[in-house]
C-alpha cells in the first residue's frame, strides 16, 4: 500500500500538472470505485484545482466551492499521468479517469480484490470525517509523539500501523522505522525506556524524510511510476533472508494474514528469532 513518502510524491507531482487546473471530464470505468453520490462527481466538471493535500494514505484534490475528491489507494491502487496526446482506452486495471486541459490522471488497479476508492465530499467537515486522526510524524514533538504512541500498551508495529495513532505509516516504513530504531516489532509501547522512545522518534523522522527525498529526486523530471512497498535500499522490508545491510544477519520475518513484518534478529531483538504463530498472534492483537 502507498504510505507516506509515496502519497508525497505523488502530491507533488499532481501540485505541478493540475494546481489551477479546470477538470474537463470524468470517466467512471469501475462503478464501484465511486463510494459516494452525493455531490454527486459530475459537479467537479468545469471546476478548478485549488489545493492538494494529504489525508493519511489518501490524497485529496480540492476544487472550487470547497467541493472535493479524495482517493484512496489501497494495497494496488495506482495513479498514472497520461499526456493530451496518450491513447486513454481503459483496459481491465482501469477504474476512473479525470481529465484536464493539459492531460488525464487515471487510477487503475490490478488484481481482483478492488478495493481501491474515491469520495467526492463538501467541505472541511467532511473531510475530518475521512481522517482517521492520528499524529502527523513529521509535523509533532517528541512528546506529543511519545504521548499519543503510549496512550495504550500495543506492540510497536501494531502501534506503528494504526492510522487512528500515527497517518501515513504502514508495513513497509514501520519495519524501516524499527530497524533504524533497534527496535523489536513486538515490544509493547509501555515498556520503553526514554533512550528507546528518543531513537524510535529520530528513526521516524529520519526514515520518512529519508524516501520522501528519494521519491522526490526520482520523479523531479516525471510523473512517480513503479510504486511499491518493496523499495530497492530498503533495510530489511522485503528482503527476507538477504543480510542486513549494517550486520550481514539475514533478515527474519514474521508472518501473519496477508502482511509480513521484517527485522535483524541481530540488530532489533537480540539474536532472537521471532516468527512463530504465537509470536505472529501477538504482533496482530497487541
Amino acid at each position: 500500500m502507498p504510505e507516506l513518502p509515496d502519497i508525497a510524491a505523488y502530491i507533488t507531482a499532481l501540485q505541478e500538472r493540475i494546481a489551477g487546473q479546470t477538470l474537463t471530464g470524468v470517466a467512471i470505468a469501475k462503478p464501484f470505485v465511486l463510494r459516494t453520490i452525493d455531490p454527486p462527481i459530475s459537479a467537479l466538471v468545469g471546476r478548478n484545482v485549488r489545493e492538494l493535500r494529504r489525508i493519511g494514505k489518501r490524497i485529496a484534490i480540492g476544487f472550487d466551492d470547497d467541493l472535493w475528491i479524495v482517493i484512496h489507494l489501497m494495497i494496488a491502487g495506482r495513479l498514472q499521468w497520461r499526456g493530451l496526446s496518450a491513447n486513454l482506452a481503459a483496459n481491465r486495471t482501469t477504474l476512473a479517469s479525470l481529465t484536464f486541459g493539459n492531460g488525464t490522471l487515471v487510477l487503475t488497479e490490478a488484481g481482483a480484490k478492488r478495493r481501491a476508492s474515491m469520495h467526492v465530499v463538501r467541505g472541511e467537515a467532511a473531510l475530518a470525517a475521512i481522517d482517521p486522526g492520528g499524529i502527523e510524524p513529521l509535523d509533532v514533538d517528541f512528546t506529543t509523539f511519545r504521548t499519543a504512541l503510549s496512550a495504550e500498551n500495543h506492540t510497536l508495529k501494531r502501534t506503528l500501523t494504526d492510522p487512528h495513532i500515527i497517518s501515513g505509516i504502514g508495513n513497509a516504513y514501520s519495519d524501516e522505522i524499527l530497524h533504524a530504531a533497534k527496535l523489536s516489532p513486538i515490544a509493547m509501547t509501555q515498556k520503553l525506556d526514554d533512550e528507546q522512545w528518543r531513537r524510535l522518534y529520530d528513526a521516524t523522522q529520519a526514515t520518512l524524510h529519508l524516501w520522501i527525498d528519494r521519491f522526490r529526486a526520482e520523479t523531479k523530471s516525471g510523473f512517480p511510476t513503479g510504486v511499491t512497498a518493496f523499495r530497492e535500499g530498503m533495510a530489511v522490508h522485503g528482503r527476507y533472508r538477504e543480510p542486513c545491510p549494517i550486520c550481514g544477519e539475514p533478515v527474519a520475518r514474521i508472518r501473519y494474514a496477508d502482511n509480513e513484518t521484517n527485522y535483524c534478529p541481530q540488530c532489533q531483538t537480540g539474536g532472537k528469532l521471532l516468527a512463530d504463530r504465537a509470536l505472529s498472534r501477538l504482533l496482530k492483537r497487541g
